[in-house]
């Protein structure tokens, strides 16, 4: 693979995702580098955010809603509130017990995975849960 042309809206787009802990939308991203980029267009980010995913620089969350992006690539899994949809990283100790779990049952070759958890968040389940 060619070496890849430095950006400086890649990149700035890089560093906004990675100060960020509340995973954006493409939609966010775009407001906030067209600050730095006027001219930048809304494709111009969605092209950056997918090459970004594809190497590995970034992670791409689906959700129910918009796509959500996260910089911060290392092994996590993610919990998604089905009120007000917040997304928020959960960080476990070890999580590669379940890979090799899913090794035991699956005769492919498994590589990682993603988790997501769904309910309510605390402030959602203080409203809703009495």
């Amino acid at each position: 693979m060619p070496a890849l042309k430095y950006s400086r809206q890649r990149e700035s787009i890089k560093r906004f995702l990675l100060s960020r802990y509340d995973h954006p939308t493409a939609d966010t991203v775009y407001l906030h580098v067209k600050e730095e980029f006027p001219n930048i267009s809304l494709g111009t980010v969605y092209r950056n955010l997918a090459l970004l995913t594809d190497l590995g620089e970034i992670i791409k969350i689906t959700t129910d809603g918009a796509d959500r992006f996260d910089a911060h690539v290392e092994p996590h899994s993610h919990f998604i509130c089905r009120k007000c949809h917040a997304l928020f990283d959960i960080h476990m100790d070890d999580e590669s017990f379940i890979d090799e779990k899913a090794r035991q049952v699956f005769p492919g070759v498994i590589e990682g995975h993603s988790t997501q958890y769904y309910g309510l968040c605390a402030e959602c389940a203080g409203k809703y849960i009495s």
